[in-house]
């Protein structure tokens, strides 16, 4: 099931972006990635709000307006994943090698795009493994989905309700209902969050230069723990997925691997000179962005230019206003992108090799993207090349 079917052929030119309300209700389609690992970040690691929402707020901007799309950017998970799992366990992982990996894997991706080696590498892979890499994380996020909403049940059943009876509303947007009932639901059940925010102040801040704390040490630790094994996954998904959902998609903006890869690598550079983190652009938050109305890059100009006055303004109560809305709305969220992305990979017949292949590689990716890429490549070497030579 599909919330929102992109049209066939757009409405508007797309050079244009648009800002109506359907852009603005997609631009939250992708809190339920967004906002856990900004919280974990912060909270866990102790790294500055200011410089994770500034790079993640002006990458958004840039990208909405070059590829004319709802292009995400979104956190690079396995990164992400082992930092604040090691903050939370020991010092290995300190801020400084955040942003050092977030400066390594920019380069490596600069250097991969620019040089046309992300193309080459890409262009070997055939369509049965990219289709399962996005499937298998389609099925991932529906299961996640399901775990955030198990708590609070009564709650992700009422706002799964909603979302599907106005996944055709272009006047009222299910997100927006589903956002305010998760705030009123704060509201009964936790009131001292809310008196919290009655707390909150503006308090101006620019950017500041992150590179100076970065020792080498934190350049080899961050390489070693956090960049390299994020490659394979961020290939898999973060270059081939988003390619192949994009321009699924929407066909008359195309985007290349290589334009991928140097965008991946230009924000990552950017963001570890300003204190932001590994980011990547994920086919997942663009199923996210889609699946709520998104059909033009407004929705992420709307949702950087938001993220870029709480960076400004609001940085220092930044975890008290993310923590209103509620885990199971995250996981609602979280469960319909799933279902977006996943829908979206069965729209051709296939042979019986192909199939398998697909089928192997999305099962092992929603439990790791980088053995089922990697178990999906072997197949396709073993399988649908045989095929080809017979």
């Amino acid at each position: 099931m599909s919330l929102q079917s992109p049209p066939s052929s757009p409405p508007k030119p797309a050079s244009v972006n648009r800002y109506d309300r359907l852009e603005w209700a997609g631009a939250f389609g992708d809190l339920g990635t967004l906002m856990p690992f900004v919280i974990a970040y912060v909270s866990v690691m102790k790294l500055d709000a200011f410089g994770v929402l500034f790079g993640f707020g002006l990458s958004m901007v840039v990208c909405g307006w070059v590829y004319k799309t709802p292009f995400p950017v979104q956190p690079m998970k396995a990164a992400g994943a082992v930092a604040t799992t090691q903050a939370a366990q020991s010092a290995i992982i300190t801020p400084g090698a955040v942003y050092g990996a977030g400066l390594v894997t920019g380069l490596i991706w600069l250097v991969l795009g620019s040089t046309g080696l992300a193309e080459r590498l890409t262009r070997w892979i055939s369509r049965p493994v990219a289709q399962g890499v996005v499937l298998g994380l389609g099925m991932a996020f529906m299961w996640q989905g399901a775990r955030l909403m198990a708590d609070e049940w009564v709650l992700a059943g009422v706002g799964l309700l909603v979302v599907v009876l106005l996944a055709k509303s272009r006047r009222v947007p299910g997100i927006f209902v589903l956002l305010l009932l998760g705030i009123a639901w704060t509201a009964v059940q936790q009131p001292a969050l809310l008196h919290e925010l009655q707390e909150v102040r503006l308090d101006l801040r620019w950017p500041t230069w992150a590179w100076p704390s970065i020792g080498w040490n934190d350049i080899v630790l961050g390489t070693l723990f956090l960049a390299l094994p994020q490659v394979p996954l961020t290939l898999g998904n973060a270059i081939i997925g988003v390619r192949e959902e994009n321009n699924r998609l929407f066909p008359d903006r195309p985007v290349t691997d290589r334009q991928v890869a140097v965008s991946t690598g230009v924000m990552n550079v950017f963001g570890s000179a300003v204190g932001g983190v590994p980011m990547c652009h994920g086919a997942g938050g663009m199923a996210g962005h889609v699946a709520f109305g998104a059909r033009t890059g407004g929705s992420l100009v709307i949702l950087g230019g938001l993220l870029l006055v709480l960076a400004i303004g609001f940085s220092t109560s930044v975890v008290a206003l993310f923590e209103v809305i509620p885990q199971a709305v995250l996981g609602t969220i979280l469960f319909m992108t799933g279902v977006q992305l996943a829908s979206g990979q069965f729209d051709q017949a296939r042979l019986g090799h192909e199939s398998t292949v697909l089928l192997v590689t999305a099962g092992l990716s929603m439990w790791n993207v980088g053995i089922g890429f990697g178990v999906g490549l072997l197949l396709q070497i073993l399988l649908l090349r045989k095929t080809e030579r017979s």
